[in-house]
C-alpha cells in the first residue's frame, strides 16, 4: 500500500506531497492539471523507463520518493532523475537497480493506465487474463523452460542440417583454412613478441653498445662504481658508528651491491645474445608480415585467430562425425519436444478448466457493473496450434467472446464493444485477477490494511457516465474494502464514493505553470463536486446536489467491511453525514 508521495521538479511538479489512506481514493482536477504525472511518478518508482525530458525545465534533477507498507513492512524507495536521462533507484536508503523495483512492484502496486484497455483488442492477450486468474504460475513455468530446452535442440539440429546440406564442399573448405593457420604454429602472444625484438634487431648496434657501456662503468673501468661503492660502504660504516640513523643504509649494501652485480651480469650476456645480422631481422619481418595476413584474414587478432582455428577445428569434428552427430542431436530433439508437448497440455488442459471458472466469475462481475445482460465466453481453438506456432506460453490460442446486448449472438470482444463497455470490462478483468492473485476469493472478503496492495486506475471512466459511472464508483469502493484503490476520474458520479478525495490543480504565476495536490476537506469535497457537476460556475443548487451526491453514497464503517452486496446500503438505511469528506489527517515526513 502506498502510504506517502513526495515529488520534486518533475514535469509541471516542481513541490508535491501527499499522504494516501487505506480504502477508495480518487484524484480529481481539470484535464491537463498533471493528475496522470502521478501516476507516471509511481510507475519510475517501481522501475519504468526514465528521461530527461521529465526534469521541471530549468532544473538540474527530479526527484521522487514514496513509503510503501506491505506485510507490516515499510519500504522507503527514491528514485533520481538527472536532466541528462541518468536516474538512481535507492530502497531503504540503498543502491538498487531498475530490475530490483520491478521485482517490488509485484508485491507493492499495479498500475492500469489510461489506455490499458485497449490491448484487450489484441487476442493474444487473453491468455494471460487466464492464466494470472488461475494462478497458472506452476504450469506455465515448466512449460517456459521446455520450450527454450526443445527450442535450443531445434536450432542446433538445423545448422547441423544445414551443415550436412554440402558436406563435402564444406569440410573441404574449412580443412584448407584450418591448415592454413596450423602450418603457421601460432604462439599467444607471438606478434607482441616478435614486435619488441624487431625493434631490438633494427637498432642492434646501439644496444649493444649501450649494455656493453654500462657494464664497463658498472664493472671494468679502474673508477668502476662497484668498486668505488666499497668507499662508500667504508665511510657509511663510520657514519652508522656515530649515528645509528645509518645503520639501515649499512645493512642494505650486500643487496646493492648483489643487485648491482646482477645487472652488470644481465649486460653482458644481452650484449653477447644479439644477432645483429640482417638475415634475423628480416626472417622477423616476414613472421610479422604472414601473422598480420591471418589476422587481416581470420582476426582481427591474434587470439581471434586462434579462437577461428579451435572453431574450425570444432566444426570440421562435427562434419566428420556426420550422421553420428546428426542423429544424436535429433534423438535429443524428439525428447525435448515431448517434455515440451507434455507440459503444454497440462497447461492447456488447465486453462480450460480455469476459463470455465473465469467465464462463470466474469459474467457475475459485469453483472454488477451494469452490463447485466452481458453474455461471455472463452474460445479455444477447436484443436492445438500447429507446430511452427507454439511458444513459450503454449500450444493454445484463445479468445474472448462476448454479447453485451440480449439477443445477439456471441462475437469477438475486440469487433463488438464500445469505449465504454471496454473500460468496464477491464475493471472487470483487473478486480477478477487481483482478487485472484492475492487470495481473495471476493473484494469484499476483507477490509483493506497495510498489507494489502496498491491498484491504480487512470481514468478507468472512458467512455461511461450516467448510472453506469455510479455502478462503476461503487465498485471501485468495493475494491477498496481489499484493496488500497487510487484512481482518477472525471466523474462526479465515482468521485462522491470515495473514502479520500484529493484535488489537483494547476495554474499559472510568474509565467511558469504550478501543480498542487490537495486532500479535501468536508467541504472541499463539495465545492470540488459541484465543480465536477457544472462547470466553472457552481451554484447553490450545484452544492447541494454535490451534498446530496455524498449523502446517498455514504456508507457506515462496518457495512462497508462486512457486507458482500458491493457496499450499497438497504433502502432507508441511507445517513445522512454532516458533511462531505474527511478532516486533513497529520503529514508523515520522509527524511
Amino acid at each position: 500500500m502506498l502510504r506517502f508521495l513526495r515529488i520534486r521538479h518533475l514535469a509541471v511538479l516542481d513541490s508535491v506531497e501527499v499522504e494516501f489512506d487505506p480504502g477508495f481514493n480518487v484524484l480529481t482536477g481539470e484535464t491537463g492539471a498533471g493528475k496522470s504525472i502521478l501516476v507516471e511518478a509511481v510507475g519510475l518508482l517501481l522501475g519504468s523507463r526514465a528521461s530527461g525530458d521529465l526534469v521541471r525545465t530549468g532544473e538540474d534533477l527530479a526527484t521522487i520518493e514514496a513509503l510503501f507498507e506491505n506485510r507490516g513492512e515499510e519500504l522507503l524507495i527514491r528514485r533520481e532523475i538527472t536532466a541528462q536521462g541518468r536516474s538512481r533507484a535507492f530502497i531503504n536508503g540503498a543502491l538498487a537497480t531498475a530490475g530490483a523495483l520491478k521485482d517490488l512492484s509485484v508485491r507493492l502496486i499495479e498500475i492500469h493506465g489510461q489506455h490499458e484497455h485497449q490491448t484487450l483488442l489484441d487476442p493474444t492477450t487473453h491468455l494471460d487474463v487466464i492464466d494470472t486468474f488461475g494462478q497458472l504460475d506452476t504450469a506455465v513455468t515448466p512449460t517456459t523452460a521446455a520450450f527454450d530446452v526443445m527450442r535450443a535442440r531445434r536450432d542446433e539440429l538445423d545448422r547441423l542440417r544445414a551443415a550436412a546440406h554440402d558436406r563435402n564442399a564444406r569440410l573441404e573448405f574449412i580443412t584448407f583454412q584450418l591448415a592454413e593457420i596450423e602450418r603457421a604454429a601460432l604462439k599467444p602472444g607471438e606478434d607482441v613478441e616478435l614486435a619488441a625484438l624487431r625493434q631490438v634487431l633494427a637498432n642492434a648496434e646501439r644496444v649493444e653498445r649501450l649494455c656493453l657501456e654500462s657494464y664497463t662503468l658498472l664493472y671494468e673501468r679502474d673508477d668502476a662504481i662497484l668498486a668505488g661503492l666499497g668507499h662508500v660502504w667504508r665511510r657509511l660504516g663510520e657514519l652508522a658508528s656515530l649515528d645509528p640513523q645509518f645503520q639501515s643504509h649499512v645493512e642494505a649494501r650486500d643487496g646493492i651491491k648483489s643487485q648491482l652485480e646482477d645487472l652488470a651480469g644481465f649486460l653482458r650476456r644481452y650484449a653477447e645474445g644479439i644477432e645483429a645480422s640482417p638475415a634475423r631481422l628480416q626472417q622477423v619481418e616476414e613472421r610479422l608480415a604472414f601473422i598480420e595476413r591471418l589476422k587481416r584474414k581470420y582476426g582481427p587478432t591474434l587470439p581471434d585467430v586462434l579462437a577461428r582455428r579451435d572453431a574450425l577445428a570444432r566444426e570440421r569434428s562435427d562434419l566428420a562425425r556426420g550422421d553420428d552427430r546428426l542423429v544424436e542431436i535429433e534423438r535429443e530433439f524428439v525428447a525435448a519436444r515431448a517434455r515440451y508437448v507434455t507440459a503444454a497440455e497440462h497447461l492447456s488442459q488447465a486453462r480450460r478448466g480455469r476459463a470455465v471458472r473465469f467465464a462463470e466469475t466474469f459474467v457475475t462481475v459485469l453483472s454488477e457493473l451494469a452490463m447485466e445482460q452481458t453474455r461471455f465466453d472463452v474460445r479455444f481453438g477447436d484443436a492445438p496450434l500447429p507446430e511452427a506456432a507454439w511458444t513459450a506460453r503454449g500450444i493454445d490460442a484463445a479468445e474472448f467472446f462476448v454479447s453485451p446486448n440480449p439477443g445477439e449472438d456471441l462475437r469477438p470482444l475486440t469487433r463488438i464493444v464500445s469505449g465504454g463497455e471496454l473500460s468496464r470490462i477491464m475493471l472487470a478483468i483487473k478486480t477478477l485477477t487481483a482478487t485472484s492473485r492475492h487470495g481473495f476469493s471476493d473484494a469484499a472478503d476483507r477490509p483493506a490494511s497495510a498489507s494489502a496492495p496498491g491498484l491504480i486506475f487512470d481514468e478507468v471512466d472512458a467512455g461511461i457516465g450516467g448510472r453506469v459511472a455510479d455502478v462503476v464508483g461503487r465498485k471501485l469502493r468495493t475494491l477498496g474494502s481489499a484493496f488500497q484503490v487510487l484512481c482518477i476520474t472525471h466523474l462526479p458520479q465515482i468521485a462522491a464514493y470515495a473514502d479520500t478525495q484529493f484535488q489537483v490543480e494547476k495554474r499559472v504565476e510568474g509565467g511558469r505553470t504550478w501543480t498542487r495536490v490537495q486532500r479535501l476537506t468536508e467541504q472541499g469535497r463539495v465545492e470540488e463536486l459541484a465543480r465536477m457537476l457544472g462547470g466553472e460556475a457552481i451554484t447553490d443548487g450545484l452544492r447541494r446536489s454535490a451534498c446530496e451526491m455524498l449523502a446517498e453514497r455514504a456508507n457506515p464503517p462496518r457495512e462497508r467491511r462486512g457486507r458482500r452486496d458491493a457496499g450499497i446500503p438497504a433502502e432507508g438505511e441511507r445517513e445522512k453525514v454532516k458533511g462531505p469528506g474527511r478532516a486533513p489527517k497529520a503529514r508523515r515526513t520522509i527524511t
